[in-house]
């Protein structure tokens, strides 16, 4: 059975700064690729950050490049998102989630398909 246990979420002001943790278990072995995805109200699910557990690449969502980091520590099963320079346009539910299907690109990889995910956590950024 897939666990997620997400915390740090919360409220900041523009510019600010939050670091989300979510540790799993129970996942299956061939979804090895674990991390992020949001949904605001009234718009499409996006992919945020995802790692992968076998060889720590990483995939990032371009309207957080630059911005966002995600580490792993596989020991612990536990992913980390700390968020910096955050924007009004960050604010959304933060799911924790696994990659199911991902796409090969020249230089990485992209999320395509979604297994499991957690119950999220609120992300909210305003002045």
């Amino acid at each position: 059975q897939v666990q997620f246990v997400e915390s740090g979420g919360g409220s900041v002001h523009p510019g600010g700064s939050l670091r989300l943790s979510c540790t799993a278990s129970g996942l299956p072995v061939e979804h090895y690729r674990l991390g992020w995805v949001r949904q605001a109200p009234g718009k499409e699910r996006e992919g945020v950050s995802f790692i992968s557990r076998r060889d720590g690449t990483r995939y990032y969502g371009s309207s957080v490049k630059g911005r966002f980091t995600i580490d792993l520590d596989n020991d612990k099963n536990t992913v980390y998102l700390q968020m910096n320079n955050l924007k009004p346009e960050d604010t959304a539910v933060y799911y924790c989630a696994t990659v199911s299907r991902a796409l090969l690109e020249v230089g990485g990889w992209r999320p395509i398909e979604y297994g499991d995910w957690g119950q999220g956590t609120q992300v909210t950024v305003s002045a």
